[in-house]
């Protein structure tokens, strides 16, 4: 399955516990050849947003079954977590819902 489909299982899954953003990060080249940075953070999670129940913020990775996260994005959940955000990598919609009740 392609991670954007299962960003959106996730987006839906998650709409009862969690206001939900998805992020879209990187570099692209625009019709005319100029290229675009999004300005977000290298690493920066594909889903992000706050808990309905508290206002704590989460960012989740989204991973197929094959991807692996790159040092970047390591890097920005661990600090995103030494900030106390609930942070986590999902590759389905059930991971994505215990990582924002926080049982993994």
């Amino acid at each position: 399955m392609r991670e954007k489909d299962i960003q959106n299982e996730i987006r839906l899954a998650l709409s009862p516990y969690a206001i939900v953003f998805r992020a879209n990060v990187g570099t692209f080249v625009t019709s005319d050849g100029r290229v675009v940075a999004t300005g977000l953070p290298k690493g920066f999670s594909d889903l992000f947003g706050v808990r309905k129940s508290d206002g704590k913020a989460f960012f989740i990775e989204v991973k197929n079954e094959k991807g692996k996260t790159s040092k970047y994005q390591d890097n920005f959940l661990k600090q995103m977590k030494k900030n106390n955000a609930i942070v986590g990598v999902a590759r389905s919609a059930e991971q994505a819902i215990r990582i924002i009740k926080e049982e993994l």
